[in-house]
């Protein structure tokens, strides 16, 4: 397939440089991003990894369009999950339990997905939406992992972060309003002993939220 064999040598043409780039997007599970737009995102952005929340079972043939690896961790009790593509770069795939809310009613436990790639760590999230819990799952990653480390995706944070040996490295502007109207910054990247030499904030789309485009050494 010619848009494959296009997108492949375009990753081949990024590893070169030494870079991996990673472009992450909360597709808003109901309404939102469907496959089409992930892959014009993909033909535009040539990531070497796309990290993707709320994503559906539709979105499993992303790979039949512009070949590549897809991973896919769902979320028991939900409709939808974590997601991960790499158009050719082997990535080892895992699954991280983060802590949860023990109140009755409250969602089932998240989880994150560890994907190993060019000597990075790349944990893909979609942390909770309680202040206290979130940064509790962020630690919970930050300890559960070694040497080159990076953070990417919703993390439902409002504020600044503390996390011990890790940067905040992820576009500075509002990637989501809620209701359309109050902007607020969740979509990030957090890394330990890697450097990012470029972040930015892409064109909304058919989501609630602005994907965003990494590219870390």
């Amino acid at each position: 397939m010619k848009r494959s064999a296009d997108i492949l040598e375009k990753s081949r043409l990024n590893a070169a440089t030494g870079r991996l780039k990673v472009v992450s997007w909360n597709l808003l599970h109901r309404s939102g991003a469907v496959v089409e737009d992930i892959c014009e995102l993909i033909d535009q952005e040539n990531p070497d990894l796309f990290l993707m929340q709320e994503a559906t079972e539709a979105i499993e043939r992303l790979p039949d369009i512009v070949g590549g690896r897809f991973y896919k961790q769902p979320w028991p009790g939900r409709s939808h999950g974590l997601a991960a593509w790499s158009p050719e770069h082997p990535a080892r795939a895992g699954v991280l339990k983060l802590p949860a809310s023990k109140m009755p009613g409250r969602l089932p436990p998240r989880f994150a997905q560890i994907l190993q790639i060019k000597g990075m760590t790349i944990a893909n999230v979609h942390l909770s939406h309680g202040q206290i819990l979130n940064r509790l799952q962020l630690r919970r990653i930050a300890r559960s992992t070694a040497g080159p480390t990076a953070i990417i995706g919703d993390y439902n944070t409002l504020g600044p972060i503390v996390l011990h040996h890790f940067s905040d490295v992820g576009p500075r502007g509002h990637t989501h309003r809620a209701q359309q109207v109050v902007p607020f910054r969740l979509d990030r990247c957090m890394v330990r002993q890697l450097q990012c030499v470029g972040a930015r904030r892409l064109r909304r789309g058919s989501s609630d939220h602005r994907p965003i485009a990494l590219e870390l050494v």
